[in-house]
């Protein structure tokens, strides 16, 4: 992987008074939205299990990421389990769509929520009901692996972290913030959908269920995976996701694009020598 010649221009950090406005505007514009529009959310569960499993994933609950203490990432996890408790069981039929904060709610220390981690302008801080964007991307990054429609997502804008472990392409997760940065899944087939996701010892836990069994499978991957240097002095991440759709018989139907990402870098790619173009 080399570094090119960017194009973009720098990015924008806003004052906490223009973030604290913006908050509160697109948080109210968001209740409107769900108000009058027609979109059919669901909030039916079922404690059963649906019979065919299409697809499980889990993440660790601890990781190694620079300068971020653990009892963060402790509290995360008691995030998690109330969270999980929510969505748990959660059922998708035929034309009903799945809303990450409609389902979740406003997170609360009243609810027992506790302080983890939040990005916020190219770093992290302790904010109440932090971390939740750990399941956000397992529901996404399954998600995926289904003939379900995801229709929002929103992407993270800064690359914090130096990759550790990484088993996922990068950026194949969806940030979320109550309420207006949702994470949103639409069932456009004719079966009916369950998801599960829980909270274990060491790990995340999480699948979709379905009431027939899967008639496609998918394979996702990124391309185009390279490294900018800025003229403003920064680099910045990008690529482009894509799945490979096979049917039962492992015969390619058709390659799709999903979606990229570009991400400011906040921390200086490490390459081997040789690797850095100007």
């Amino acid at each position: 992987m080399t570094i090119q010649q960017g194009k973009y221009s720098s990015p924008q950090m806003r004052s906490r008074i223009r973030m604290s406005i913006g908050r509160f505007y697109f948080t109210w514009r968001r209740y409107l939205i769900w108000l009058i529009n027609r979109t059919k959310y669901t909030r039916t569960k079922q404690k059963q299990p649906l019979q065919f499993t299409i697809y499980n994933h889990k993440t660790p609950l601890l990781r190694e990421l620079r300068n971020v203490d653990m009892w963060l990432q402790h509290n995360k996890i008691k995030n998690l389990r109330i969270a999980t408790k929510r969505l748990n069981g959660i059922i998708i039929n035929p034309g009903e769509t799945l809303s990450f904060w409609r389902v979740v709610g406003k997170p609360s220390k009243i609810k027992g929520y506790a302080e983890g981690m939040v990005l916020y302008n190219g770093t992290f801080r302790p904010e109440v009901g932090g971390g939740l964007c750990q399941l956000s991307n397992l529901i996404y990054w399954m998600t995926l692996h289904t003939p379900l429609t995801v229709t929002e997502r929103w992407r993270h804008s800064y690359d914090v972290f130096p990759d550790s472990k990484r088993t996922q392409p990068f950026g194949s997760g969806a940030t979320v913030a109550y309420n207006y940065i949702d994470l949103q899944i639409t069932n456009n087939t004719d079966e009916i959908y369950q998801l599960n996701v829980w909270v274990g010892d060491k790990y995340l836990h999480g699948q979709w269920c379905c009431s027939q069994p899967a008639k496609l499978y998918y394979h996702v991957y990124e391309t185009n995976h390279i490294f900018t240097h800025e003229q403003w002095g920064g680099h910045m991440r990008h690529n482009v996701l894509r799945r490979k759709v096979f049917d039962t018989n492992d015969k390619i139907i058709r390659d799709e694009y999903i979606t990229e990402n570009h991400a400011v870098m906040m921390y200086a790619p490490f390459l081997p020598e040789g690797k850095i173009k100007n």
